[in-house]
């Protein structure tokens, strides 16, 4: 017979705390309305658009496409594996999942170090002000989600989490996964789409 907690847990939809599902939703809008301002502002300049992406490092970015997708495949195993009581296998996966984000932002930051270097700015021009922004506003939500994933491994390391009881790991899945979500918008409507 499962035990009530655990099959009200498993009926429980969506993971984790309703607080970080209104957050995300929120935060899902800001970008929306982003990307819906990149999308109308490139309609206007599309050769310019064109001629500036191509100053943009696709190889980084598919890097931090993959090192996100992985980070979210280490994040689903850390909520599988303290939904069945393993401690210990959570908090190794959400550490590697915080691996993952580090190369992230290694990465980027070697990408902005590169076009800061050669004097590019939010004035540069239009498609420089929205890549700048838009990426630059999705490195600090990879900075906040990163900080909670390291709230959460602390706590389950310190016995926080159970298999009856692990709503705080879904919800820094949940948030972790919304990072990645908008990631792989953000990349192929900036650094591919043409």
């Amino acid at each position: 017979m499962t035990h009530p907690s655990v099959a009200t847990a498993s009926l429980r939809h969506p993971p984790g705390d309703l607080a970080i599902w209104i957050f995300i939703l929120a935060e899902l809008l800001v970008f929306a309305v982003f990307f819906a301002a990149y999308a109308f502002a490139r309609m206007g300049e599309v050769q310019l658009f064109n001629t500036y992406q191509d100053s943009l490092d696709r190889r980084a970015a598919l890097i931090n496409t993959v090192a996100l997708i992985t980070s979210s495949y280490f994040v689903v195993r850390a909520v599988a594996a303290i939904r069945v009581g393993s401690r210990r296998g959570c908090v190794r996966w959400l550490l590697a999942a915080l691996a993952m984000g580090v190369v992230f932002l290694v990465v980027k930051s070697v990408e902005y170090a590169h076009h800061l270097g050669e004097g590019v700015t939010l004035s540069t021009n239009t498609f420089y002000m929205f890549y700048l922004s838009l990426t630059f506003f999705h490195f600090m939500h990879v900075i906040l989600g990163m900080v909670i994933l390291a709230a959460v491994a602390v706590k389950a390391h310190q016995g926080g989490y159970s298999a009856t009881e692990h709503t705080g790991v879904e919800t820094g899945a949940s948030y972790w996964h919304m990072v990645d979500l908008v990631w792989l918008i953000l990349f192929p409507l900036v650094y591919v789409m043409r």
